[in-house]
């Protein structure tokens, strides 16, 4: 098996390694960061924190070297997605399936444009690049991936994916419907990232201080978007966020959404609070609470302009 890693920052990263430990399947990483891809090529891969382990991964900022992939594993941040597939399409051209492990919702269309068969996915681990060629593993978690409905690849291919990413270390669940896990960690990332991002504060804060009624109200919407659509969430979104507040998994870990406004990136808010409420939108539900958390972003990332 090969497999493309479409964006090595540190989700991609924690998948590429992972894979790498397998005898069985070759893995390739794609990324634009020159600094991290020559020192992936020149020292392996190294991942340190929640898991310790060096994978040997062939790295490169050029997408004509990429060979002919039977998966992608879509990792980049959600406004480069469109870019990032139209560069790589021709690595999935003969029968390829890309799986997104994004944030959000609205990748999977985006996607579809470039790929005949997608892999709607949603993964809980998160981390920071601590330097080129390093990846701090913030927390562990399950994955879950499914066919996406419009462009669907096969299930066998589905189950194919998730058996390696579970014998390299990242547990993967191959699901009929994946839009129940998708939508669940989208709503708590609705909240958790969007007001982390306004307010400086870690997950555990976030949770413990008053902005967690506000958290709950943003979730709110979040669900009543997804029962619009008939989507069955997997787990409870708020059981979520408190379970990720706890010292021993996500406390002091920074939303993905702060750590792009401290470094002065564009955020992925159109992917998450955008998303609940152009979908809101679609189905005739307003989300009043995740419109204003959009537009204060959103004012947040010209002012860091």
């Amino acid at each position: 098996m090969r497999v493309a890693v479409v964006g090595c920052g540190a989700v991609g990263s924690l998948f590429a390694a992972a894979l790498a430990q397998l005898d069985d399947v070759e893995v390739w990483a794609y990324d634009l960061d020159e600094a991290h891809v020559r020192a992936i090529n020149e020292h392996g891969l190294r991942i340190t924190g929640a898991g310790e382990l060096v994978g040997r991964v062939r790295a490169t900022t050029d997408a004509a070297e990429l060979p002919p992939c039977d998966f992608g594993i879509v990792a980049v941040k959600s406004m480069y997605t469109d870019r990032a597939m139209a560069e790589t399409a021709h690595a999935f051209a003969d029968g390829g399936a890309a799986c997104s492990v994004q944030n959000g919702a609205g990748n999977e269309e985006l996607i579809a444009g470039h790929v005949a068969e997608v892999i709607r996915g949603t993964t809980f681990p998160a981390g920071h690049i601590v330097e080129p060629g390093l990846v701090g593993w913030d927390t562990k978690g399950d994955t879950h991936i499914g066919p996406f409905e419009p462009s669907p690849a096969p299930m066998d291919k589905v189950e194919a994916l998730a058996d390696a990413c579970t014998r390299g270390g990242m547990p993967t669940h191959a699901l009929a419907d994946a839009r129940g896990a998708q939508w669940r960690k989208l709503i708590f990332n609705s909240a958790s990232n969007a007001i982390g991002a306004l307010t400086g504060l870690t997950h555990g804060r976030i949770a413990e201080s008053p902005t967690r009624d506000l958290a709950w109200a943003v979730m709110a919407e979040g669900r009543a978007v997804a029962d619009a659509q008939g989507i069955v969430l997997d787990r409870s979104p708020e059981e979520l966020f408190d379970f990720a507040a706890r010292k021993e998994i996500a406390y002091d870990h920074k939303p993905s959404m702060l750590q792009d406004v401290e470094a002065g990136r564009a955020t992925e808010i159109d992917f998450l609070n955008g998303a609940v409420v152009s979908f809101g939108e679609r189905h005739g539900v307003d989300a009043p609470l995740n419109r204003a958390l959009t537009a204060l972003v959103k004012g947040l990332e010209r002012g860091n302009e």
